[in-house]
């Protein structure tokens, strides 16, 4: 009964075959190699249009490369209030953008709120030496909430991008839960939205380590090489960085895998929901969950073996836990957390 995170668990075995497959023989290094080239096909491919991929071992490295290309240093980014390039990231955005500022935004159940974001773009104070200057806007898609942007969001996200003369970046790192959720061809909610660059996750959803920078604007793309390179995040073998990435994506195997995780997600909320003393703080569209119960409870499902993060107080006695589900969850490790949580939810009432 691990749900700690998505990343507990290992990477699926058609990732691991292609990670063989690609061992043999030898190629040009530093992702000059066919594996590499293909790859940037397959995803020009997926998303309707030519791209060019830029491959990085974490998600931190995505997200703060992808910033460091849309943003000067005297620049501003704005992100929700609880955004993982905010909570999660150790400055690592600030860093490689050499010094930009992160500008927080909040908004309901992890979303920013587009019409502060848009008053807020509108108040800067533009060309005044002693402010920074307005330049990306990044969203988080799934949210760290668990819920996702609609098309029409994300669409609103991008003409405010256009209307105030900024970039617009997402961070994908649960992309494939936010597609399989929506039902929506990936370009959708990316650069035919107004997205111009995309942190592609997989780790989260059955690869080992391979993230994605997909640069629809090819603009960005001379400076994305250099910032990675810079960085020290151009990997000599990137095939198989890329091996992996195309086993994820062939025969759409990333969205069979995420809607597993958010299949699990909803059975898990399902049988929370009709506990006494149990609620969700947010829809659950993605595979997060968070939950608040009674600490005797929360305690209770701690003892049985139950893995999770205990994340917020909202109100004394009672604890906000998070729960992720993966791509391998065990339906019967849901049901029988869930027969935990019923006994723990009626014990904690007591």
């Amino acid at each position: 009964m691990n749900f700690h995170s998505d990343h507990v668990v290992g990477a699926h075995p058609k990732v691991m075959e292609a990670l063989v497959a690609a061992n043999q023989g030898s190629v040009p290094s530093y992702g000059n190699d066919p594996v590499s080239a293909a790859l940037e096909e397959d995803l020009a491919v997926l998303f309707g249009r030519e791209v060019r991929v830029f491959m990085t071992p974490t998600g931190t490295a995505a997200n703060a490369l992808s910033l460091a290309a849309l943003t000067p240093r005297w620049g501003t980014i704005y992100a929700h209030s609880e955004a993982h390039v905010e909570m999660d990231e150790c400055a690592a955005p600030e860093f490689y953008t050499g010094g930009a500022k992160l500008s927080l935004v909040p908004g309901d159940h992890g979303r920013m709120d587009l019409d502060q974001l848009a008053a807020r773009l509108a108040a800067a104070p533009r060309g005044f030496v002693h402010a920074a200057q307005p330049a990306a806007i990044t969203l988080t898609q799934a949210t760290e909430a668990g819920t996702v942007y609609t098309p029409d969001q994300v669409r609103r996200a991008g003409a405010i991008a256009r209307e105030q003369g900024v970039r617009l970046h997402m961070d994908g790192a649960r992309f494939a839960n936010a597609c399989v959720h929506l039902g929506v061809a990936p370009a959708e909610i990316t650069w035919d939205a107004g997205v111009d660059v995309l942190s592609f996750g997989s780790a989260k959803n059955g690869t080992l380590g391979a993230e994605a920078v997909v640069v629809f604007d090819p603009e960005l793309a001379e400076a994305m090489g250099y910032l990675r390179k810079r960085a020290g995040l151009l990997i000599p073998k990137m095939r198989f960085l890329s091996a992996q990435f195309r086993a994820y994506l062939a025969g759409d195997l990333w969205l069979s895998l995420a809607g597993h995780a958010n299949a699990m997600a909803t059975r898990l909320a399902h049988g929370l929901q009709s506990l006494p003393g149990v609620s969700l703080a947010h829809p659950v569209e993605a595979n997060e969950l968070f939950v608040d119960l009674a600490e005797p409870a929360v305690a209770a499902l701690e003892k049985a073996g139950a893995g999770f993060y205990r994340w917020a107080e909202p109100a004394p006695g009672t604890v906000r836990i998070r729960l992720v589900t993966s791509w391998a969850t065990d339906p019967a490790e849901v049901d029988r957390f869930l027969d935990h949580a019923s006994i723990a939810a009626a014990h904690g009432r007591r």
